[in-house]
């Protein structure tokens, strides 16, 4: 039997899971693998967390924290994440660990021996204000391709173009905003050229690979591979096992691959047959297929395999299925500016299937695709709850109100019955080749298309009106109707699992088999287990509010122009009566003295209050508290719970502009 080996891309171990990675590749990967499992192949998914390199020294610096505690934190909160949208994985790893150094430096040792590696001395940015070589992702500058700003010392993100720092225009240091100088140092680099034709010839081959994958490869070697640095100066990460090389680690773009491997091997320790990772990595008989974004291209399908073909004992990649970039609301994400949909925000508010439908039935398969909340929202409301949703509930509750809560006999089969049975079949073979292929959005279309069948059957027969004429009838429709939906089930499994588990448990199906699809799922007189609604509609008042939420509440500039905010001085104060907290305040704005009513009085005695100079919203509608009219608003801090009052740190006459 062939094995199937499925990774993903290691996420940086720096921050949380967006919507952006989960459509780029978590979610399709863990489609492909659910499928897979169904079928009862021989398939294990790998995965894990790249703590090596600068991203993890950026973020430790940044919180004043070692790389060690950013690592563990942030690889526990993955884990945690993609376990709660339903990602699973045999092996989730790190590349701290020592087991991944230890193969990461066997590895590089034999490449060197074999020739393919080599030093060089080269000139690296130097930033004298921190005393230290830069690596590519402590520069940002102007991207010389595309004129963006904000690209890294490695890579432009707009225009995905593989980068060199001193390419960039105006580079600054990452850290300090510092310009830094060009300074002599030594490292050791990859001879790429030597394998740029069997690279060509491999490539050639995977006809079958996604035309963005294999065209943007190619593109890359038509323009001719050259010698690529393959260490860092650099305190975090894998260490060069090479005594000349001492302060260095190996650079991240080479080690973080090798994680599949170490991941896997890791995996094979835990099943107590340490040896078996050998099956999976040099056998031609697994199928290795790793799904990533359109950002990892270029080090998947050339990098990676170079280094693989260089080492020569490992297969090279069967398939690389990689999806192009999501944008949120038409605008791409940024998680510097907090432009994005974080998921453990996300789950939160909201299940998880809506999540993975959505994103999956909208995927960046070939071209970059967009989520938006109204999208959202309508395919929530219109597909999953007035579709499949409806037909599961409306044929549930039917059999448990008017059945017994038992699924009916078969009876005798009409054409329009058999036609159904018939449709479930040739769907079911049309969402086999999408999971096969690598669309689960395709798969998504097909299987909402078998619900919306099953919605038009059930109308087209009445069973509202057999209960009341035809028991028999009745009963066969219902059969119908059950066995489409336990189809339906097994069919969206790996696109909404915890649906296609919630369905299998109302019928009491034992397990899913991907080949009992079309064939006897239920059982004639079993009793139902308890049912429940699958999906909540999602109202537009959720959705305003997760829209404010992303958008941190940002207002134009001419808003806050509108307001006007001045100085004012307090000429006089008093309780107003029958209360404890309200002060009635006489405020003098600049030629106009305003009356005001403000909550403060139980941490300010009105005497206290006079003479203070305070910030006032003037031009907000007059309000009645507590029968005192309100005409503005001072503007106070809280601090443990208490307002604490905004004033100026010396004497300004009243009416002074706040801007």
């Amino acid at each position: 039997m062939g094995r199937i080996l499925v990774t993903t891309a290691l996420p940086y171990a720096n921050g949380p899971i967006h919507l952006g990675h989960l459509a780029g590749c978590y979610l399709p990967a863990d489609v492909y693998v659910r499928f897979q499992r169904l079928k009862r192949s021989n398939c294990i998914h790998i995965g894990g967390t790249d703590e090596n390199g600068v991203p993890i020294t950026l973020k430790a610096e940044s919180l004043k924290k070692s790389p060690i505690e950013v690592a563990t934190f942030y690889h526990n909160e993955i884990k945690s994440e993609l376990t709660s949208i339903g990602i699973l994985y045999d092996n989730f790893g790190r590349t701290s660990s020592p087991l991944h150094h230890k193969l990461s430096q066997d590895i590089f040792l034999r490449v060197y021996e074999k020739g393919y590696i080599e030093p060089k001395t080269s000139t690296h940015f130097f930033c004298s204000n921190c005393n230290r070589f830069l690596p590519d992702r402590y520069i940002e500058g102007i991207c010389p391709y595309c004129s963006s700003p904000g690209a890294r010392g490695d890579q432009c993100d707009v225009c995905g173009r593989w980068l060199e720092p001193v390419s960039l225009i105006n580079p600054t240091c990452k850290l300090c905003g510092a310009t830094p100088e060009l300074k002599e140092t030594k490292h050791w680099f990859f001879k790429l050229d030597l394998l740029q034709d069997r690279l060509m010839e491999w490539l050639k081959k995977k006809t079958n690979w996604k035309e963005n994958v294999r065209e943007f490869a190619l593109g890359w070697l038509k323009e001719g591979l050259k010698p690529r640095p393959i260490t860092r100066d650099l305190s975090w990460g894998v260490p060069v096992p090479l005594k000349e090389a001492e302060g260095k680690v190996l650079y991240v773009w080479f080690d973080a691959p090798i994680g599949y491997i170490s991941s896997t091997i890791e995996w094979a320790e835990k099943k107590g047959n340490p040896d078996e990772w050998k099956d999976w990595w040099t056998s031609e008989e697994t199928r290795l297929i790793h799904f990533i974004g359109k950002d990892n291209i270029v080090f998947h399908a050339l990098m990676w395999p170079a280094t693989l073909m260089a080492f020569e004992d490992f297969i090279l990649p069967s398939d690389i299925p990689a999806n192009e970039f999501l944008t949120i609301e038409k605008k791409q994400m940024s998680t510097s500016k907090n432009y994005a949909i974080w998921l453990s925000s996300w789950l939160k508010e909201f299940d998880p299937d809506s999540l993975r439908y959505t994103l999956l039935s909208n995927a960046p398969e070939r071209s970059d695709s967009d989520f938006s909340w109204n999208d959202y929202m309508g395919r929530t409301n219109n597909e999953l709850v007035g579709t499949y949703g409806n037909l599961i509930n409306r044929t549930l509750q039917f059999i448990d109100k008017y059945m017994g809560s038992r699924i009916p006999h078969k009876g005798n089969l009409k054409a329009e019955d058999m036609e159904l049975l018939q449709k479930i079949k040739k769907l079911a073979k049309e969402v086999e080749d999408a999971y096969e292929n690598f669309s689960p959005k395709r798969a998504t279309e097909k299987f909402m298309e078998l619900a919306r069948e099953g919605n038009r059957y059930f109308d087209y027969s009445k069973p509202w009106e057999l209960n009341k004429t035809d028991n028999e009838r009745l009963s066969t429709v219902m059969w119908v109707t059950t066995s489409l939906i336990a189809n339906l089930g097994l069919l969206s499994e790996p696109v909404i699992p915890f649906t296609a588990e919630k369905i299998r448990n109302f019928l009491k199906i034992k397990e899913y088999r991907w080949d009992d699809l079309g064939n006897l799922l239920i059982h004639e007189g079993t009793i139902l287990g308890k049912t429940e609604i699958l999906f909540e509609p999602i109202s537009n008042e959720k959705i305003t509010i997760e829209r404010r939420k992303m958008m941190g509440n940002i207002i134009k500039f001419s808003d806050f122009q509108a307001l006007d905010l001045k100085i004012g001085k307090i000429k006089n104060a008093e309780r107003v009566e029958g209360t404890d907290k309200l002060i009635k305040l006489l405020v003098d704005t600049g030629g106009d003295t305003r009356q005001l009513v403000a909550g403060i009085g139980d941490v300010y005695k009105p005497e206290e209050l006079i003479g203070k100079n305070i910030v006032v919203l003037l031009n907000l509608e007059p309000k009645e508290i507590r029968g005192v009219e309100s005409r503005g608003m001072l503007l106070a801090a809280v601090h443990d719970g208490k307002p604490v009052l905004i004033t100026t740190d010396t004497d300004v006459p009243p009416g002074c502009v706040v801007c």
